[in-house]
């Protein structure tokens, strides 16, 4: 008999469960203002550090420091304040309207909304975006109109998708929002594409995507940045770290071992580690990674560290698999209040128009929601036709189907 140790499989685990006091002692952070900012055409090997820090720019004071410092002016940033905190009054009143049987799904960003607003307003307006479905502050930002989100969330008659897609999977050609894909990662390698297609026809408009932690272990994220790299593609390519895939911890999908951003340095990529609650580091971030993709230099992977603060969805409980108040122990806390702190320390914003401006996105959200509900909701109201599940498929109706829609009257 061979007198060897006999082999063991590790399952990662998360530090803490229900019923635990929430632990984040483990997460390691880079002061803010710390991380330096290097040149757009900067070597990926020379800057693969940035994979393992992480670039912060507000302080726990509200102060911005730093090379990373945007320097926004201070109506771009009460305006960026207040699409998030619409964005968080629609995706509370949408819960609302699932938990009432309005319809049947529903999915909020809540703690995540610097991710895709910050994103939005360091991107060109007809650049490409590539979602995931907790971007819907992309829309919100590009002004999409809410009325037309919720008759989609609602599949009545005004649903622009005539209610083929789950509530929440979006798309506006006219708002740069590719359509959301159910199939886990499948936007990475088509915005890739898409980034190709632009360049190979000299356009000048880039791509942007965004895939959760859990979909870096899917083989779509690889290929993407594979191609990105060979072709030099003007994409940025986001990881949205929020620690959970559904029910499963970061770690499972690598979290542990390594940043997600160090994926990027194994196919050439620059790769940068970023704040996700801090509005003004996500902006200079994609805002570097733009003006490189502009330059030909090719494509960005951004890992956003922050934390999913709710349930994954409608039909998901966390507290069945994390500490219920693990969001509020959250080192890097909540994206609103960080930007009205900071806004208020440099004099530009008060407690009381942060809850006027709260009251406003409620009402703005209320008014939408009645013209939306008036229209019809899941399984009343007006719904969309009947006819239309034969439309939109083939250029020319085949006869088998035009048989079955005279059968069916329509």
């Amino acid at each position: 008999m061979k007198n060897r140790a006999r082999l063991s499989l590790r399952v990662p685990a998360p530090p803490t469960r229900p019923g635990d006091t929430p632990d984040f002692s483990g997460v390691k952070l880079s002061g803010a203002g710390e991380v330096e900012r290097p040149d757009i055409d900067a070597s990926p090997r020379d800057i693969s550090d940035l994979a393992f820090k992480l670039i912060r720019v507000l302080d726990d004071k509200g102060q911005a420091l730093g090379a990373w410092n945007p320097k926004l002016d201070p109506e771009t940033l009460r305006r960026a304040l207040r699409h998030m905190l619409l964005t968080r009054a629609y995706d509370d009143r949408m819960y609302r309207a699932q938990r009432q049987g309005k319809t049947s799904f529903y999915m909020k960003c809540t703690g995540e909304e610097a991710v895709a607003i910050a994103a939005a307003y360091a991107m060109d307006r007809d650049d490409m975006c590539f979602p995931s479905y907790r971007q819907q502050g992309l829309l919100i930002a590009r002004g999409y109109p809410l009325v037309t989100m919720m008759n989609q969330v609602y599949s009545n008659a005004r649903d622009p998708l005539k209610g083929r897609q789950l509530p929440i999977m979006y798309s506006s050609k006219e708002h740069g929002f590719f359509t959301i894909s159910g199939n886990l990662g499948t936007q990475f390698p088509q915005a890739v594409g898409w980034a190709m297609a632009s360049a190979y026809k000299g356009d000048d408009r880039i791509a942007a995507s965004w895939v959760g932690d859990g979909t870096t272990a899917e083989g779509d994220f690889h290929h993407a940045c594979n191609f990105a790299s060979v072709y030099r593609a003007p994409v940025i390519l986001n990881v949205v770290n929020n620690q959970w895939a559904i029910s499963s911890f970061a770690g499972i999908a690598g979290g542990n071992e390594s940043t997600f951003a160090s994926r990027g340095i194994g196919y050439g990529l620059p790769a940068l580690r970023v704040d996700g609650n801090d509005f003004l580091a996500v902006y200079a971030v994609t805002q570097w990674a733009a003006e490189r993709a502009r330059s030909n230099l090719g494509a960005t992977l951004i890992e956003h560290y922050t934390y999913r603060a709710e349930g994954h969805s409608t039909s998901d409980d966390p507290s069945r698999y994390r500490p219920s108040d693990d969001a509020k122990a959250w080192p890097l806390g909540d994206p609103i209040e960080r930007l009205k702190v900071h806004l208020i320390a440099i004099g530009e914003w008060s407690e009381d128009q942060q809850q006027a401006a709260h009251a406003e996105a409620v009402e703005q959200v209320k008014v939408a929601n009645k013209e939306a509900e008036a229209v019809g909701t899941l399984g009343h109201g007006e719904l969309p036709s009947i006819k239309t599940m034969f439309e939109d498929v083939f250029k020319d109706m085949p006869e088998h189907l035009r048989r079955q829609r005279q059968q069916m009257g329509v």
